[in-house]
């Protein structure tokens, strides 16, 4: 049986209650093709249930929901079953399992939350901001996992005098900071009307960027390596020319 899920926690944790006996479960948020035979469910969050699993959970493994969420943030086409599996072990031994690498489904779930925070790790450097007119602050990006909300606490300790938006523009949403308050909301595009020192600060970067480079000693695969050309189209010094 697949169960389909909408992606978000409580819909997960649902569904992991209900899928949980099944040997032959897999879970599933996204569109997905049935094999001849095969059954299908799409499984709606019940709050009471996901609650009643969360509180189980904790009893076996007090870090394992911080997990479970970094989990369903991953960009990786198999996300839900190696959240799947990995809850299924600690369900199954009682007991935290993150230590077990020799399990493949701890090995897998440490992989998939490793990059995630690789990633947020990646974006405390390479993101870069845009003044607006207003005096707020705008960066766009297009990360592999879903973490724009989780880049606010970082940026909020560092641009604590200014409101900022942190987009990401392939999900179409966006975490802001209003000068006081963090919420995340839904964002198709931005319109901006740039402060009259975004070019020149830009104009700034590039020739900085320019002047500590050595072309006699470029190391390009070394650079992709340290910042990989996915990113490249939101970095102003990387922008043109490249």
């Amino acid at each position: 049986m697949i169960y389909f899920y909408d992606g978000t926690k409580d819909a997960f944790l649902t569904a992991f209650l209900i899928a949980y006996p099944d040997e032959d479960a897999v879970l599933v948020s996204h569109a997905a093709q049935l094999s001849i035979g095969q059954r299908s469910v799409f499984v709606c969050a019940d709050r009471e249930r996901a609650r009643r699993a969360e509180a189980r959970l904790k009893e076996l493994d007090k870090d394992c929901l911080h997990e479970l969420d970094l989990l369903l943030r991953s960009g990786q086409e198999d996300r839900d079953a190696v959240a799947f599996g990995y809850f299924k072990l600690i369900a199954a031994r009682g007991c935290p399992v993150r230590k077990m690498l020799a399990e493949d489904a701890v090995a897998a779930a440490e992989e998939c939350i490793r990059r995630v925070e690789f990633e947020i790790h990646r974006f405390h450097g390479f993101l870069r901001f845009m003044e607006c007119e207003s005096g707020a602050l705008y960066a766009p990006f297009s990360p592999d996992n879903d973490i724009c909300d989780l880049l606010v606490p970082h940026f909020r300790t560092r641009l604590c005098e200014f409101p900022f938006v942190i987009h990401d523009v392939g999900r179409k949403k966006a975490a802001v900071f209003d000068g006081k308050h963090v919420f995340t909301a839904p964002l198709e595009r931005a319109e901006l009307a740039l402060s009259s020192d975004e070019e020149a600060w830009q104009d700034l970067w590039k020739k900085y960027y320019k002047s500590v480079n050595i072309p006699s000693r470029e190391r390009l695969k070394q650079m992709r390596g340290y910042m990989p050309v996915r990113y490249w189209k939101f970095i102003p010094e990387k922008r043109e020319g490249s």
